[in-house]
């Protein structure tokens, strides 16, 4: 196993007004996503760092999840040229989830798309992919647009003590922004959108944190609202962080390019509420999406539970097989779940083999094989 692999910087991987913040804290490693980094861990172990963000609060640095900002009078028939999700009742101050496919019904994104008026709206955690995509859809259907990807860096405040240290923050206002909702409060003289949401299962906040258009003006003001919830937080236990595996398989929280990617249907993902076939509206891939909720899918995105000694974060998958050794699956995002007290996962399983309470085997990388189990997503508690 490779180990010590050390991250060359350079002006080509992004810096984010909360780095130096985070550097301050002690991070230990970290990724690049989007051309951007995201810290994946600090002092504590992942476990100690699961059990934190259960009990208390942290902050994390999530810039990396960029927005692609989409205005104009057309902006509405844009998105929805993108997504089999009908937006007919989304309103102003609204999150939705929405799976992002192409022409053959792949999955390119599943992001979560803000509507901020109604000819803006801001595509999150999405990449350049999405951009591009955007871009194209665009041009190809002649539509009167204009698509960027703003100055916005998101930090998340994340844990059970996330409501009363936001709200010592920003005030008792903030108590009444429902899930998936977002309002905008001031900052300094600044408007931020505030959203409640995150890539946890626990309750929590994200602040699409927009700077000044002098990057050096976005990273003072970054730091001092990084330096104001870092101080308020000392009341409430808070630590620094980052989105934590084992929270993340618990919550049955997807990752794109892991979990799926854009082989993979809507349908496989466990996302059948958002494809509704009586929704009459146009989008990309609509009629290959139809014909596969005709013919049914082969496979399903389904929880693993399974024995053997505390599985590391899987850097390579765990083939699954049936009793009957025919292989049905492979764990793509595995680790030991310290309240489960077993080896958890996620993987698409084949049909006939689907059914939760199935019992299946599941192969180590050292060629061990231990029993398991097919489970609900989330986990259950």
């Amino acid at each position: 196993m490779i180990k010590n692999i050390k991250l060359n910087m350079s002006r080509r991987i992004r810096r984010t007004p909360f780095t130096n913040k985070v550097e301050e804290c002690g991070v230990s490693d970290f990724t690049v996503v989007n051309h951007m980094l995201l810290p994946k861990g600090f002092k504590n172990s992942i476990e100690e760092d699961y059990w934190h963000l259960s009990q208390h609060v942290q902050i994390w640095d999530v810039s990396c999840q960029r927005q692609v900002q989409i205005t104009g009078p057309d902006a509405n028939k844009l998105v929805q040229l993108m997504t089999p999700r009908s937006l007919k009742n989304m309103e102003t101050g609204k999150c939705f989830y929405i799976p992002i496919i192409d022409e053959n019904a792949g999955m390119i994104n599943d992001p979560v798309l803000l509507k901020l008026d109604d000819d803006m709206f801001w595509i999150s955690i999405a990449d350049s992919d999405i951009l591009l995509w955007a871009k194209g859809l665009a041009l190809g259907s002649n539509l009167d647009v204009n698509i960027i990807e703003p100055d916005v860096y998101p930090l998340a405040v994340q844990g059970p003590k996330s409501e009363s240290l936001m709200a010592s923050v920003f005030g008792d206002e903030i108590k009444k922004i429902k899930f998936f909702n977002f309002k905008i409060f001031d900052f300094l003289g600044t408007k931020q959108i505030i959203a409640r949401s995150g890539y946890s299962k626990e309750d929590g906040f994200e602040i699409y944190f927009k700077g000044h258009e002098d990057y050096f003006d976005s990273v003072n003001l970054g730091e001092q609202l990084w330096d104001t919830i870092w101080k308020t937080g000392k009341n409430f236990n808070i630590l620094p962080g980052c989105p934590n595996l084992i929270d993340r398989i618990e919550a049955g929280l997807m990752s794109y390019g892991n979990d799926f990617t854009k082989e993979n249907n809507p349908l496989e993902c466990n996302l059948d509420k958002y494809c509704d076939p009586k929704e009459t509206h146009d989008f990309i891939g609509k009629n290959a999406l139809r014909k596969i909720q005709l013919d049914g899918i082969k496979q399903k995105m389904r929880g693993i539970i399974f024995e053997g000694k505390p599985c590391a974060p899987t850097g390579k998958p765990l083939q699954i097989y049936s009793k009957n050794n025919v292989k049905i699956g492979q764990i793509a995002s595995g680790i030991y779940s310290p309240r489960i007290k077993k080896n958890v996962g996620l993987s698409m399983i084949l049909k006939n083999h689907w059914e939760i309470g199935q019992n299946v085997i599941v192969e180590a990388l050292d060629g061990t094989k231990h029993e398991g189990i097919i489970t609900t997503l989330p986990f259950p508690k």
